[in-house]
């Protein structure tokens, strides 16, 4: 059940109590750590291959900053790649013993160039700021919004909070913070999720900050840069691709939560170009999470680390042109022209975030069940739960002849065994909305009007010469959402009540109006003569794609009868 208007108190009202404060309340050891954790493992890795190793990354960061800079960039950023490169060839030019300790200081001081650019921080003041800040701008905005009257703006009646509805345990989340450190790893489909995460993490469930992975374009704002720069965020360059940077990378990540610190990332790396949920994640940075949990039985320590899906649900994403342009592109059947990034216009968020509360949009955050590094649930108490039922001491997958041992092998096997799980959850806790219903239904008539069309032959279609048939599309969206309802009662997908009752009209035009809220090419709507239309076959296509993976498609039995009168409708 979703819980819209309960508020839970703070954990820790203390903010100085909170890991991510005790973590950067001394900065300069934590990257010092970074420092020497990062170069021993390039050490051990890479061994004799450390000048092939610095020269290769040398090489790729000057064609970075040559191809793709950004202003976020260090100045003295070329000068210092090209100073690398000048070193390597001068230390070649030493004896062996002496090449090799040059060398090994060079990468040192690359290692930390790293370290400085990635480590975050938190103030204290900055946070409180912030939150007062953003709680301010929202009841604002939508004390406006809610009357479309600019005076109303300094009411407070309305609060964000009434359009965030909570799905899951709560208390069990608020529970995992005693019982180990926790990861929150959430589904991604919009440059608001953060912000909505963010806030709804903060002020509705009562979590302390987690530190969370901001990428560094954003710091291309110096506004942007300085809150995030305070605010536990640590940077993450998606241009750098070489060994160096990943290994300090995942070597920040695996250090912080050896310290305890609870963290937030998306494993599925980026935004959902397509619209549908994650079906494969990156193996990065989960791979820490083994890694850490390892380190932590070898240190002695009994701590466990816990992840806890989250699967956000939105009628609409801001972003949804650009992305599907993206996929499409990506697939190659066809020439783009890409969208620009909406979120780059100031005017776009604010019109954004005014037809959206002005709409009374839900949001929906659905928490999964927390598991271990592994994959197994956790009982009230913490324990590890197999698949049968049985109760696991994790520490014995990692144990080889009585001894911590590190295979990465091994845990690479667990990393992707635990990517499975992150997925299945997803799709088990995705709740399903109003819009997501309607557009898939809508997509699938589409489809099963033109069956001789491929995709990219479907939303080439003109859109001004299909005309959608209303009791042929009601008849599948009550095909399509008693399915779901069977689904949810067997626990494969979230349904909202409202939406197992729901008259299918209702739920029809429950699911336009939210699809239409910010799209000027509506994806389903109606024409001066009251007929069901598209104005884009491709923003459909996107928000049909919420429930492309539960083959629901194979569930519905065409009414041929209604399909043969609307085909003959289509052709007059």
């Amino acid at each position: 059940m979703a819980q819209p208007s309960r508020i839970y108190p703070p954990l820790y009202p203390d903010i100085t109590d909170w890991p991510i404060y005790q973590l950067y309340r001394d900065r300069e050891d934590f990257v010092r750590e970074i420092d020497e954790h990062a170069f021993a493992s390039l050490v051990e890795r890479f061994g004799d291959d450390l000048s092939r190793l610095m020269a290769r990354t040398a090489y790729l960061e000057l064609i970075r900053l040559k191809e793709n800079p950004w202003k976020s960039d260090p100045p003295n950023e070329k000068q210092f790649w090209k100073r690398v490169r000048r070193e390597l060839s001068e230390n070649a030019r030493h004896r062996e013993d002496v090449r090799d300790e040059r060398n090994e200081e060079l990468l040192r001081r690359i290692v930390h160039r790293y370290s400085e650019e990635i480590a975050g921080n938190f103030h204290q003041k900055t946070f409180k700021f912030a939150r007062k800040f953003l709680t301010a701008f929202f009841k604002r905005l939508l004390n406006t919004a809610a009357g479309r009257n600019y005076r109303r703006i300094w009411g407070s009646k309305h609060h964000l909070y009434e359009q965030l509805k909570v799905y899951g345990d709560v208390e069990r989340v608020r529970a995992c913070f005693n019982q180990g450190t926790v990861v929150i790893v959430p589904t991604h489909f919009s440059n608001l999720d953060s912000v909505v995460i963010g806030y709804a993490l903060d002020t509705i469930v009562g979590l302390p900050s987690f530190s969370y992975g901001a990428g560094l374009n954003l710091y291309n704002s110096e506004i942007a840069a300085y809150f995030m720069s305070r605010l536990g965020a640590y940077r993450v360059d998606r241009r750098k691709r070489n060994h160096i940077y990943l290994e300090t990378l995942k070597t920040m990540s695996n250090l912080s939560l050896q310290r305890g610190v609870n963290s937030l990332f998306f494993p599925g790396g980026t935004r959902s170009r397509s619209g549908a949920l994650e079906s494969e994640v990156k193996m990065g940075l989960l791979g820490s999470l083994v890694e850490a949990q390892r380190s932590m039985y070898v240190q002695g320590k009994d701590s466990k680390i816990i992840i806890i899906p989250l699967v956000l649900s939105y009628h609409f994403v801001l972003e949804a042109r650009m992305l599907i342009d993206q996929f499409l592109e990506r697939a190659g059947e066809e020439k783009y022209l890409l969208m620009p990034d909406e979120f780059q216009s100031v005017r776009k968020i604010l019109r954004f975030a005014w037809q959206f509360f002005s709409q009374s949009s839900d949001i929906s955050l659905s928490f999964g069940e927390p598991m271990d590094v592994m994959g197994n649930r956790l009982d009230a108490d913490g324990r590890s739960i197999d698949e049968r039922g049985n109760v696991m001491l994790i520490r014995e997958y990692f144990t080889h002849d009585g001894q911590i041992t590190k295979n990465k092998q091994r845990e690479a096997v667990y990393t992707r065994h635990l990517g499975k799980k992150i997925v299945d959850a997803y799709h088990r806790y995705n709740v399903v909305l109003s819009s997501h219903i309607v557009a898939f239904a809508a997509f699938q008539q589409l489809k099963q009007m033109n069956p001789e069309l491929d995709l990219f032959g479907l939303i080439r279609l003109p859109t001004d010469e299909f005309v959608f048939d209303r009791v042929l599309l009601l008849d599948v969206i009550g095909q399509v959402t008693t399915h779901l309802c069977e689904m949810a009662d067997q626990g494969q997908v979230k349904l909202p009540d409202e939406l197992k009752t729901m008259d299918t009209r209702m739920l029809l035009e429950q699911g336009m109006k939210n699809l239409g809220i910010y799209h000027t090419d509506n994806p389903l709507t109606t024409n001066k003569r009251g007929e069901l239309v598209s104005k884009s076959f491709k923003l459909l296509y996107f928000y049909h794609n919420r429930l492309s993976h539960y083959q629901l498609e194979s569930t519905i039995a065409w009414n041929q009868e209604l399909v043969a009168q609307a085909q003959v409708m289509a052709d007059f």
